[in-house]
């Protein structure tokens, strides 16, 4: 754990609106990038079968004209020199890089091609092949070094894509050669590269402008929940402030019939009146926990920041602790070193471990054992106040430990109600380290018992 930016990483992660903004706009973000990615290839993937079968369909309209000439020619058992303008009328027409009329044998009868050194290559392509009705074959052909002839000037080291098709010429029931003829599609090749490598360009650029929507959104999405959680915590804050008053008052006056007219009350009304002040303590325990929540959702940490010693004050925690302990007959333990200077808020820090000790001997049944250890450690180069509070307790089933720290989540709702809690003390825990940029964890074995873990950066004063 790297604390020089976790007090940075905390502060986002504990501000809610901030977090579930950023997850809105990442799951924008994500949403409008897979229909800017399908749109690309969907585009990229008509346009590529468009011009494929276009290609596909103009060299196929050659080669049955050129077939009709040289049906012709066949007749005639000779090539006239209109029929031989003809075919290259269509040749030209068309674009066609070569055509050749072949021998069963293998042995050109007649052709051309636009690079006529390139025929040894050409013929490597078509060998053997014997194409069913407008079958289709692609190829590449690289240009060797010129040597001497007509096409001296012509490129080399390029490498030519072919789109290549042929017909069977029979006469009567007999074969006796093969048409192919060939097209250059490196052109539109290379056009359909460019057009896919713009296309990429133009989804990264609107890629850019959704994120910026995506932000924009999220922000306006959140404004009306922000002001009903800002509404919700002031009602929160104001009730718990104007209750702390008439729950005082109450417990004052169930103190003062208690000291008047205790002896004449019955058994009944002692157990009524026991039972009433009991449920004011508790109701002014959570009214106290609500006010702290509510205060804490303000987003800006009500700390006093001081350095202090916090082994004498877990000495005294242990001790208020002690008597709780003892009437269940569970052993309470301290490990600290003589000293152990910190930095941050005195009060907040004996309520964090109050919390941790209370709510340990609750949930250890009597003749357990609570250990509560403080150390100071290193954690990659930092120094940080470790906490460590272990019990023999019932345990916490691995389902609900995630959610231990939730406002009111309670594991067994019935036994916790009866030990007094209300189901906020582990979320003021989370919070004071929250507050403190530091980290809480529990592991638990049920029915062997619970460690919760904590881990306080030590800074300076000033940095934290």
């Amino acid at each position: 754990m790297n604390f020089n930016w976790l007090p940075r990483f905390r502060n986002w992660k504990a501000d809610l609106f901030i977090h579930t903004q950023t997850r809105l706009t990442f799951l924008y973000s994500i949403t409008i990038m897979i229909f800017l990615t399908l749109f690309v290839a969907i585009v990229y993937f008509l346009v590529d079968t468009v011009i494929s079968f276009d290609q596909e369909r103009r060299l196929q309209s050659i080669t049955d004209q050129e077939m009709k000439v040289l049906g012709q020619a066949l007749i005639d058992h000779t090539l006239s020199q209109e029929e031989l303008e003809n075919l290259n009328t269509i040749r030209e027409s068309g674009n066609q890089f070569f055509y050749y009329i072949v021998d069963p044998q293998g042995q050109v009868l007649f052709g051309d091609a636009f690079i006529p050194r390139l025929q040894p290559k050409l013929l490597h392509q078509i060998e053997g092949w014997i194409p069913s009705s407008h079958e289709i074959r692609y190829g590449t052909v690289k240009i060797p070094p010129p040597r001497r002839g007509p096409d001296l000037g012509s490129p080399s080291g390029r490498v030519i894509e072919l789109m290549i098709t042929g017909r069977a010429i029979y006469q009567g029931n007999q074969l006796v050669g093969m048409f192919y003829t060939g097209k250059d599609v490196s052109f539109i090749n290379q056009l359909l590269e460019q057009l896919l490598t713009i296309l990429v360009i133009l989804g990264i650029l609107f890629l850019g402008v959704a994120l910026w929507l995506s932000y924009f959104m999220s922000k306006r999405a959140m404004i009306p929940i922000r002001k009903s959680f800002d509404r919700q915590r002031e009602f929160v804050a104001d009730a718990s402030h104007e209750l702390r008053t008439p729950l005082s008052i109450l417990n004052s006056s169930l103190d003062v019939v208690e000291m008047e007219d205790g002896d004449q009350l019955s058994d009944y009304s002692r157990k009524v009146l026991r039972n009433m002040k009991d449920e004011v303590k508790r109701m002014t325990h959570l009214v106290s926990d609500l006010l702290t929540l509510a205060r804490s959702d303000s987003g800006v940490p009500e700390l006093k920041l001081d350095s202090f010693d916090l082994v004498p004050s877990a000495i005294q925690l242990v001790g208020s602790a002690q008597t709780l302990a003892n009437s269940k007959e569970i052993k309470l333990n301290l490990q600290t070193p003589e000293s152990l200077i910190v930095n941050g808020d005195h009060d907040r820090l004996k309520q964090l471990i109050y919390i941790l000790l209370d709510n340990a001997i609750k949930y250890t049944p009597s003749g357990g054992e609570v250990d509560l250890t403080l150390t100071k450690e290193q954690i990659e180069k930092q120094s940080a106040l470790h906490i460590t509070v272990k019990d023999t307790g019932l345990g916490i089933p691995e389902e609900d430990q995630e959610r231990i720290f939730d406002r009111f989540y309670r594991v067994d709702k019935n036994r916790s109600r009866q030990m007094g809690g209300t189901g906020l003390g582990l979320a003021i825990a989370k919070w004071i380290v929250n507050a403190h940029h530091g980290t809480i964890e529990v592991s638990s074995i049920p029915g062997e018992g619970s460690t919760f873990s904590v881990n306080i950066p030590v800074y300076d004063v000033e940095e934290v």
